[in-house]
């Protein structure tokens, strides 16, 4: 299929990455989720060869890339598998916050490090009991002459266990009108040194994507430099939106790799497979099912190209984002459901992949926000 935003830069681009991966990774990817953890050289591979932050400008070791490069990036990780997406949200999700409202000071102090896979990032939004609702964050950043005192605890952060510094949502005004307009968004930066009151919790044991290095984090009268700040207090809330339709369009990319990947080791078993004397693959049953969601995933594949495109253009697509990521998503689930089925007793062993790609995909319908809050986004869209 002829890609939408595909220039020849980015094909080699996508063939250079896949060399890669293949060669480097994919072959050591299951060690990786037995030991629930990728190797800190996998990273810095990452950032030698390129990959990190290729947006970034180049004062900052980016090559000024499109969004292009960063969707061949989600692709081809999640071809390996979706354990890996620690780099996406790293590059994709944490870093533009820094990119769009850290100062020139705090670019050259972060960004140029996580584009050399020095550093490595997370964003800690979600709270034990917080999980969609952003207004109802309890996690507190009291000013404190130059520094912010944070107490709370922040879960199931991606690169939790791994990151050196964290971008913390957090609440610097209690006694705002409105809870979210009391939000701000601070980093707290254990690259040199421990931070008194941070520390990092246990890692968390999910039912998939086991090398996404997801952990808690606890901060107890942790106490940060004011200059730690991202942009103004009390814009947190609203930074935070302006960002979320790139996160829910890099999870929709995601998704239908995932999709097409399942879809590809189907048709492989399916063909290689006998029962009753022939072919599983010969069976109208089969051939139905994976016409049905060949059809599918294409339809998908378009959608999400086409959204791609216009994020590139700096369109206002949010709507549309919302759509594909709830749409996507339960595809993904409903893909690996039935191509499970189509593997019999074998797609349940843990040496086929499809038994690992059936415990990954459910989650993704979770976080980014609910499926239900991008219907809730769509429904408000249509003046509900």
């Amino acid at each position: 299929m002829t890609r939408p935003f595909f220039t020849e830069s980015h094909e080699l681009f996508q063939k250079s990455l896949r060399s890669y991966l293949d060669k480097n990774v994919r072959p050591y990817f299951d060690s990786w989720e037995r030991e629930k953890e990728v190797p800190l050289s996998f990273w810095k591979d990452l950032g030698e060869l390129g990959y990190l932050c290729p947006w970034a400008d180049e004062s900052y070791g980016g090559i000024e890339a499109d969004f292009g490069y960063s969707a061949i990036l989600g692709e081809e990780l999640e071809r390996v598998g979706t354990g890996l997406m620690g780099p996406g949200v790293h590059n994709d999700i944490v870093m533009p916050y820094i990119e769009a409202f850290g100062t020139e000071e705090q670019k050259q102090k972060w960004l140029t490090k996580a584009t050399t896979g020095e550093l490595i990032s997370s964003v800690a939004m979600t709270e034990p009991g917080t999980g969609s609702d952003l207004s109802a964050i309890t996690t507190t950043a009291v000013k404190n002459g130059d520094s912010y005192v944070l107490n709370g605890e922040k879960i199931f952060i991606t690169n939790g266990s791994l990151s050196n510094f964290v971008v913390v949502v957090c609440k610097t005004d209690s006694n705002a009108k409105k809870a979210h307009q009391g939000l701000s968004l601070i980093v707290v930066d254990a690259t040199e040194q421990p931070v008194p009151g941070f520390k990092k919790g246990k890692k968390l044991e999910k039912v998939g994507q086991h090398t996404g290095g997801t952990s808690e984090l606890i901060f107890e009268d942790c106490e940060v430099p004011a200059i730690h700040l991202l942009g103004e207090e009390g814009k947190g809330f609203y930074y935070l939106m302006d960002k979320l339709q790139q996160e829910r369009l890099t999870v929709a990319i995601s998704a239908m790799a995932s999709c097409e990947r399942m879809l590809e080791l189907t048709l492989d078993y399916v063909k290689q497979r006998h029962a009753f004397g022939k072919p599983v693959s010969s069976f109208q049953n089969t051939q139905f099912k994976l016409a049905e969601l060949a059809t599918e995933i294409q339809i998908g594949r378009t959608f999400v190209d086409q959204l791609i495109v216009k994020h590139i253009d700096g369109e206002d697509i949010v709507n549309e984002v919302s759509m594909a990521k709830w749409w996507t998503t339960d595809l993904a689930k409903k893909v690996a459901g039935e191509c499970m089925q189509l593997h019999g007793g074998y797609g349940y062993m843990e040496e086929y992949e499809i038994a690992r790609r059936y415990r990954d995909v459910p989650v993704a319908s979770i976080y980014a926000g609910t499926n239900e809050i991008m219907k809730t986004i769509i429904a408000k869209h249509l003046g509900m």
